[in-house]
């Protein structure tokens, strides 16, 4: 009777590990889905060589385009969402003369863009994350308009404060991105 209730236990424990796996494995694929993640080695070039955040990178991806890559209608393209006119402008400050409109389909072309332009607005923020992001999606011009206007009233913008909706929810989108990147994926993004 002993080796029926013991064979009976095994067979429970044995079954309670499987459920726990295939478990864990729908959480992973259910995550993966929430939170997609690709061209990790080209992230991890491009923050490196920028001295960017690779979470930061992989939320504006995320933002943009969920790491689906495809025309804006606009008429930004690739991963990071870059306007042809801005990738030029990008092409001229960084010394690339052989650019073409069509490299931003490359992902490699398009986040080493996209990073670029990202350190480029950090630099111009004195390195403060939340109006840089703003610029990326609602450009220099009217960012420094927003800053000089707070600056005024002798106060720093704040999120709550970005006069665009589009602008403001997406800077929440890639912040909260941002740290759930950091949260979900330290070690393949080579923050461990």
């Amino acid at each position: 009777m002993s080796g029926r209730i013991l064979g009976t236990v095994a067979a429970i424990v044995v079954t309670v590990l499987f459920i726990g796996v295939v478990a864990s494995m729908f959480q992973n694929v259910e995550r993966n889905q929430a939170l997609p993640l690709s061209d990790v080695g080209i992230i991890r070039q491009q923050a490196a060589a920028k001295d960017l955040d690779p979470a930061l990178i992989a939320a504006v991806i995320y933002a943009e385009t969920k790491f689906d890559p495809r025309p804006s209608s606009a008429g930004a393209e690739g991963l990071m969402q870059i306007l042809p006119s801005t990738a030029y402008y990008l092409a001229h400050l960084s010394g690339g003369i052989t650019f073409t409109a069509s490299d931003l389909a490359d992902p490699s072309v398009n986040v080493a863009y996209g990073s670029y332009y990202l350190r480029y607005l950090l630099n111009h923020y004195g390195g403060n994350e939340m109006l840089a992001i703003a610029a990326y999606n609602g450009g220099l011009t009217n960012v420094d308009e927003w800053v000089a206007h707070a600056d005024a009233a002798g106060k720093q913008l704040a999120v709550a404060e970005i006069p665009f909706p589009q602008t403001r929810e997406y800077v929440r989108r890639v912040l909260g991105a941002q740290a759930a990147y950091r949260e979900t994926y330290p070690r393949q993004l080579g923050l461990e």
